[in-house]
């Protein structure tokens, strides 16, 4: 007969008997069975929407191919290409440039708009909602409101500024345009985000500092700050990708324009798949990418763990 494990006889009662112990084995071993079961449906999703178009958009960036039909395998041909593409070069300067216009701002503007919903308590579901209800928004409507506030002769913003500038049509101006229209759409994200770490700081801490003396900015710098800094660095993190992603604003305000100022380089491969019928080539764009966004997050997560 089997004898018991260390760690089973650790765990005896004197009146146990071998049998005893062998019939709880399989009990024990069943335990991680429903975890397991509840696993399934992730691990499947996983493999067939995420882990299988990426093998294949990776084998595809290899091979010269169009939309209906893969052709010969040729390699790092088309990455040789990239490498040496002015235009995925430009692309990707306009993808940074969206992303200094917003990441920071866009942070920056959701921690003011947390400390006033947290500030005034007796309009906190008012100023919440109203902060947080044009990122519930779909894109279409988001840019139908911006290019309505940017028309030339009839636009809010011209009538503001008293003048009739062509906001999405000017070269300097495209571009911050659209990055504008993005931060009103989207920090009510980082607000919310922020906000709940506000309310998870104790105020047992404020009264002992206010105690103290401490008061206002002083609150602000040695207890606010400190322990939102960590929610901070996750919202800079998450916006850092999703302005990198960008695409759907600047396709719908501008079509790329003017003079392909506003094209970021998910508008680039859109069009070589799309339009140039290149689907090898806009795969390697798509590769390069994904490459581009993952050493800058790791990059912008070490230098946040580092200021921490």
């Amino acid at each position: 007969m089997e004898m018991p494990t260390l760690s089973e006889a650790a765990r005896l009662n004197p009146s146990d008997t071998p049998r005893a112990v062998a019939a709880r084995r399989p009990a024990a071993r069943t335990a991680g069975l429903p975890a397991m079961l509840l696993l399934v449906p992730f691990v499947l999703t996983f493999l067939l929407f995420f882990l299988a178009p990426a093998l294949q958009t990776l084998y595809l960036s290899l091979t010269e191919s169009s939309l209906t039909r893969t052709n010969d395998f040729v390699g790092l041909a088309n990455y040789a290409i990239l490498v040496q593409d002015p235009s995925f070069w430009a692309s990707l300067g306009n993808t940074f440039y969206f992303a200094f216009l917003t990441v920071v701002p866009l942070t920056a503007l959701g921690l003011v708009m947390a400390l006033l919903v947290h500030h005034f308590v007796r309009f906190q579901s008012w100023l919440q909602g109203a902060f947080f209800l044009p990122f519930v928004l779909p894109i279409s409507v988001m840019t139908l409101i911006a290019d309505w506030m940017l028309q030339p002769s009839s636009g809010v913003i011209n009538h503001l500024v008293g003048g009739q500038r062509a906001w999405l049509a000017d070269l300097h101006w495209a571009m911050p345009a659209v990055a504008i229209g993005t931060i009103w759409w989207t920090v009510g994200f980082n607000m919310l985000m922020l906000l709940a770490g506000l309310r998870n700081i104790p105020a047992e801490q404020y009264e002992a500092a206010a105690l103290d003396g401490a008061r206002g900015f002083t609150l602000f710098r040695a207890i606010t700050w400190p322990a939102l800094r960590p929610v901070a660095g996750t919202a800079l993190l998450l916006q850092l990708i999703a302005s990198l992603k960008v695409f759907g604003q600047t396709y719908i305000l501008t079509t790329g324009g003017p003079f392909n100022t506003t094209r970021v380089t998910l508008h680039y491969m859109y069009e070589t798949a799309f339009t140039q019928s290149d689907a090898g080539y806009a795969a390697a764009i798509a590769m390069a990418f994904v490459f581009v966004v993952i050493a800058l997050s790791l990059l912008a997560r070490m230098v946040a763990r580092r200021a921490a």
